[in-house]
Parts: structure tokens; sequence; C-alpha cells
């Protein structure tokens, strides 16, 4: 899986020159986890009316995640990266059209490098904005931030990617008028445009300041930076603000710290503070997320415990009265390949 996501970061920032054909790579996931709520209902799933986050969400269970492949395969100078999913984590939970399918695309591009610098991409593509990706291979923490279940999971249209030095990339494109869907409306069209910035001035230092603005999909400035501190410790931040119409939207930043206390073991830590605004809802939370990666092989093994608070009663207890905090525990069983 790592192998697709290097991919997908150069062809969202970077230049791509293809000077032979390769063989078809194949890659992938597989995921399980059980989680509990200390108030025995599941709160992340928005059981007391709260807002919800994104996968893991089942209550006192053995749950699925997905089963994800990833292909991709490079001719000359063009290149074709397609991933299916199967399981929840990759369908429903995400992709808001599969009624009746049993499986779901979450990527579907081509890609052509004209030079050495500038490559076009045209299709159905992981989004550029924010931290998080839906492929639990990808995330330190298994259950995800408000900040990703709130933004775009997939974007679908062209763009064209234009290193302009080896420390500065810029990309820019028109996408469908809505996220997360493989068609737009047809009154519509791309009349969604995206771009991405991007800088890299040090070894252990990348940031990305992103912008998608549409009628239909509203508009989001969205931040996302990672510093390798030392050999062990990183930092990633990620900050947006989204608005679709008056006052309508959300606004949030979440921290990153995570060590690498052995070659197979680390720590991490997501703070992340978010606010609906003021015809959203006008109310916020906050939350942090311990997390820890043990690794074997291909196997990543992911206890955490995860605790968050609201500005008003968003959440239930046990008994199933408002209240302002709820707290979950829970191990996922992640294997990529």
């Amino acid at each position: 899986m790592k192998k697709v996501i290097f991919i997908l970061a150069l062809a969202l920032t970077g230049s791509m020159t293809f000077a032979q054909d390769t063989p078809l790579e194949i890659s992938g996931s597989a995921d399980v986890y059980y989680k509990y709520d200390f108030s025995k209902f599941s709160n992340s799933n928005g059981a007391g009316g709260g807002p919800i986050t994104s996968f893991g969400t089942d209550q006192n269970s053995v749950s699925l995640g997905m089963i994800d492949i990833a292909l991709k395969k490079t001719t000359g100078k063009t290149s074709f990266v397609g991933e299916v999913s199967f399981g929840p984590r990759g369908q429903n939970q995400s992709i808001p059209d599969v009624s009746g399918q049993s499986f779901n695309i979450q990527n579907l591009y081509v890609t052509y490098a004209a030079t050495d610098k500038l490559s076009f991409t045209a299709g159905y593509m992981g989004t550029f904005i924010g931290y998080e990706v839906i492929s639990p291979v990808a995330n330190f923490h298994y259950s995800t931030s408000y900040l990703f279940t709130n933004g775009p999971f997939q974007n679908a249209g062209i763009k064209a990617n234009y290193a302009i030095s080896d420390k500065v990339g810029l990309m820019v494109g028109g996408f469908n008028s809505s996220w997360n869907f493989y068609s737009s409306d047809p009154m519509k069209g791309l009349n969604a445009i995206g771009a991405q910035l991007s800088f890299a001035p040090t070894e252990g230092v990348s940031a990305y300041l992103n912008f998608m603005d549409g009628s239909e999909s509203g508009t989001i400035v969205d931040l996302t930076a990672t510093f390798q501190l030392s050999e062990k410790f990183k930092l990633g931040l990620n900050s947006a603000d989204f608005s679709n119409g008056s006052d309508v939207g959300y606004t949030g930043i979440a921290l990153y710290p995570s060590i690498a206390v052995t070659d197979n073991f680390g720590l991490g830590l997501r703070g992340e503070y978010f606010k609906f605004k003021e015809n959203s809802g006008d109310t916020s939370v906050t939350a942090f997320t311990l997390s820890a990666n043990l690794k074997a092989g291909g196997l990543t093994v992911i206890p955490e415990f995860r605790l968050d608070s609201g500005k008003d009663d968003l959440f239930v207890d046990s008994d199933f009265a408002p209240t302002k905090s709820f707290s979950q525990a829970s191990i996922a069983l992640v294997y990529g390949f």
C-alpha cells in the first residue's frame, strides 16, 4: 500500500517521468477492529445526535473495516491507477452513491507526463485536501478526525501538476460539482476549481496549501504539514476552514505528534479542535486520541483510547442522558501488502 500512497502523492504534487514500462503493481490492505464506548452507546456514530466521525463506529463488536486492492501500471509516459474496496469502511461509510454495489472504486485515473516537470491527470481520485485518508495503512490513528469526516474524501475531475522546482510544486484543476461522487450534476459539470501549492524546503519538512471552490461544493481552504523534528519524533498539522453559504460550515485544527520508540513500536497523539459555524449548529468539540502502533511484518496492531468533549451536551452517557463528553477504547488489526 505504501507504493500506491507514494504514487498518489506524486500525482497530486510533483512531476512524473516515465522512462520505461513497469510491471503491474498490486498492493492493498485489510483491517478489522473492536471498539467499546464507555457510555455503552456509539457516540462516534452520532448516538446522542452529536457530530460523527468516520469508520470504527460499531459498539462492542468485532467488526470489519475493508479489504482494499490497488493496481498500478506505467507504460512510457502514461500511468494508470485503479483501486477498489470491499467492506463498510470503503463503501457506504465513505461513498454516498454505492447502493446495490458489492464493491466501491476508491481511485480510477490516468496520468500523462508531458515533460519532466508537467503532468496531467484525469479521473476519480482520492482528495488532495486533508491530512488523513480512507486507507488505515496510511494513518497512524485508526479512528478519524472531525476534519476528515466533514471534508471531501474523493474528487472527480482533471488537473495539471507542475514542479516549479525541486522544492515547490503547483496543482490546478477542474472538478465535479459535488465531493465523493463518480459523476457530476449534468447542469453544473466541472464547476469546482481546486489548487494545491506544495513546499518542501528541507529534508523532513513538507507543507501543502489546498483550496477548492464551487457553487455546490462550497469553499474550503486547508493546510497540511509534516515536520520530522528528529530521527524519532514527528509532528503533523492539519487546519481547515469550510463554508457553503452564510455562516454554514466549520473550522478546525488538529496536531499529530508521534514518536518512534523502536523500529516496530510507536506512540502518537491527535489533538483536535473542531467548530461548526453559526448556521451549522454553532458548537464545538475538542478531541484527544492516544494510539500505539505495534508492527510485525505487514501487520500493524493499533490499540487506541479517545476522549471527546463538547461545548454543549452533544453526546449521551450510559443512561442515554445528554452529556458533554464521552470516551472509547478500541483495538484494530491492519494488514498492508
